[in-house]
């Protein structure tokens, strides 16, 4: 399941964000999404979980998580059109 974290602290790493959900289960991929120009963090990425119990514990659990404190969101990350 691929998943949206938002509100990110701007400082917050990837492997920060990899480490929070990896309690969960399994991680296959984490993206912060930066600027393209100062390459500065937007404040939100994306977390993919192969499985989906655990990515569903993940969302429960780290929902309004304070993380580099911020209370970040989680959701499940929908397709763009």
């Amino acid at each position: 399941m691929n998943m949206y974290v938002s509100n990110l602290s701007f400082r917050l790493g990837e492997q920060e964000l990899e480490d929070l959900f990896r309690q969960y289960g399994e991680v296959s991929s984490v993206k912060i999404i930066k600027d393209r120009e100062t390459q500065r963090s937007r404040g939100f990425g994306f977390v993919e979980m192969p499985n989906q119990d655990e990515a569903k514990a993940a969302m429960e659990a780290l929902a309004n998580y304070e993380l580099g404190g911020r209370n970040i969101n989680v959701s499940e990350a929908r397709q763009r059109d």
